[in-house]
C-alpha cells in the first residue's frame, strides 16, 4: 500500500469527496430535509400530526440501528461496497417516501434512511481517513461531515422551491439528488483500506483502553443529549415562543444551516491545531453558554443576537463529529481498534440523541410547550459532558494519592 504522503492530492480529494456525498446524502439530506417537509406532510393530509413526529423518530431509531450493524456488515462484504449500498438504500427511500401508502410503508422507508446514516457514520472516516497525512486529518474528517452541515443548509433552501412543484414531487426532487451524488461518488472511494489492519489489531489485542475513550463515551452521549433541542425547536421557538413570526424563524433556520456549514471544517481544523482534547473542552464552553443565553432569551431580544446564537449552535451537531474522532485518534494508536472505538462512540451518541428525543417531545408536551425548559436541560447536558473530565480527574487523582499511600 502506498503511503499516505506520498499520494498525490487528487487522489487524497477523491475520496473525501465520496465521503462528503455520503453524509451529505444519509444525514444531511435524509435526517434534515424532513424537518421543513412537516407542516406539508401535515397540511396535504399524508398523516396526522401526532404521526408525523413519530415518522421523524424513525429516523433516529434506525440510525441507532445503522451504528450497530455498520461495521458487522462492512465485514461480510467491504467498507466500500457497504458504503455503496447504504447510499443505494436512502436513494430508494427517498422515492418509496413519494408514494403515502400508509404510515407503516412510511416508517420502514424512514427508518432504513436512518439504518443507513448510522452505517456510513461509522464506516466513511474509517475508509477515507488512512489515506490522509496524520497532520491533516482533523481538516479532512471536518470536509467529509461538511456533507451533514450542507445538507442541513441546504433542506432550507432545496424543499421549499420544490414543493411548489408538490409533495410527492419533492421526495422525488431529493431521491434524484441523492442518486446523482450516490453516482458521482461510486469511483471515488478508496480501493484498499490498510490491508495491515487486521494482523496488528491480533498482537495489539491485549493493550488496555485507555480510560479517556470510556470518558469520550459518555461526553460524546451528554453532547447529543444537548443538541437536540436547537435541532427541532429552533424554528418553532422563534416562530411562536418568541412570537418573531414564521419568516423570522425560517430565517434562524438558514443561520443554523449556515453554522452548520462552518462547524465541521474549522472544529476539525482546531483539532489539528489544538488537539481534540483542548477543542472539545473549548466547543463545549461555548456551546453551554450559548444554550443557555436561548432559553432566556425574549422577544425583545435583537434579531443579531438571535442570529448569532443559531450560527453557535449549528455548528456544534456537525462540528462534534470530526473533534469525537480526532481524540478517538489520540487516544488509540492502533487503526482497528479505533474503527472498534469509533463505532462505539457513534452507538452511544446514537442511543443518548434518540432517547432525548423522545424524552423531549414528552416534556415539550408535558409543559404545555414551553420551549425555555427544554434549552435549560440541553444546557444542563452540555455542562455534564464538561464536568465529567474534571470529575475522571479528580478520581484519577485519589485513586493515585492512595495508591501511593499504601506500603
Amino acid at each position: 500500500m502506498h503511503s499516505t504522503s506520498t499520494t498525490p492530492r487528487s487522489a487524497i480529494w477523491l475520496p473525501i469527496f465520496a465521503g462528503l456525498a455520503a453524509s451529505l446524502v444519509s444525514i444531511g439530506l435524509a435526517r434534515f430535509a424532513y424537518t421543513p417537509l412537516i407542516p406539508s406532510l401535515i397540511q396535504a393530509h399524508w398523516f396526522s400530526a401526532s404521526d408525523v413526529v413519530y415518522l421523524g423518530a424513525a429516523n433516529l431509531v434506525g440510525y441507532l440501528i445503522g451504528a450497530l450493524i455498520g461495521r458487522p456488515l462492512a465485514n461480510r462484504t467491504s467498507n466500500t461496497t457497504a458504503l455503496r449500498l447504504m447510499m443505494l438504500a436512502v436513494t430508494l427511500a427517498f422515492f418509496a417516501c413519494g408514494f403515502p401508502l400508509s404510515v407503516s410503508w412510511f416508517f420502514g422507508w424512514r427508518l432504513l434512511s436512518g439504518v443507513a446514516g448510522g452505517a456510513i457514520m461509522v464506516l466513511v472516516a474509517a475508509t477515507v481517513l488512512p489515506h490522509v497525512p496524520a497532520s491533516r486529518r482533523g481538516l479532512a474528517s471536518g470536509a467529509i461531515f461538511l456533507g451533514i452541515g450542507l445538507g442541513i443548509a441546504g433542506s432550507g433552501t432545496i424543499v421549499p422551491p420544490l414543493l411548489n412543484l408538490g409533495l410527492q414531487q419533492t421526495w422525488f426532487g431529493l431521491g434524484i439528488l441523492s442518486l446523482v451524488l450516490t453516482a458521482a461518488s461510486w469511483f471515488g472511494w478508496p480501493k484498499v483500506v490498510h490491508p495491515q489492519a487486521v494482523e496488528v489489531s491480533i498482537e495489539n489485542s491485549t493493550t488496555p483502553t485507555d480510560p479517556g475513550v470510556y470518558l469520550l463515551f459518555a461526553q460524546y452521549a451528554f453532547m447529543a443529549a444537548g443538541l437536540v433541542p436547537a435541532m427541532v425547536f429552533l424554528v418553532d421557538y422563534v416562530a411562536r415562543g418568541l412570537g418573531a413570526g414564521a419568516h423570522v424563524g425560517a430565517l434562524m433556520w438558514v443561520m443554523y444551516g449556515l453554522g452548520a456549514i462552518i462547524g465541521p471544517v474549522s472544529y476539525g481544523f482546531l483539532a489539528d491545531k489544538l488537539g481534540a482534547r483542548l477543542s472539545i473542552r473549548l466547543v463545549l464552553v461555548v456551546q453551554a453558554i450559548a444554550v443557555g443565553l436561548l432559553s432566556i432569551a425574549s422577544s425583545f431580544t435583537a434579531l443579531a443576537v438571535l442570529a448569532v446564537l443559531a450560527v453557535i449552535l449549528g455548528s456544534f451537531p456537525p462540528g462534534i463529529v470530526p473533534l469525537a474522532l480526532a481524540r478517538v485518534h489520540e487516544l488509540i494508536p492502533n487503526h482497528h481498534q479505533q474503527q472498534i472505538a469509533w463505532s462505539r462512540a457513534t452507538v452511544s451518541f446514537a442511543t443518548f440523541q434518540a432517547i432525548a428525543g423522545f424524552a423531549y417531545s414528552a416534556l415539550f408536551n408535558a409543559s404545555g410547550g414551553h420551549h425555555a425548559l427544554l434549552f435549560v436541560v440541553a444546557a444542563g447536558a452540555i455542562v455534564v459532558a464538561l464536568m465529567l473530565e474534571q470529575a475522571m480527574r479528580l478520581l484519577n487523582r485519589r485513586h493515585q494519592m492512595t495508591a501511593a499511600s499504601c506500603p
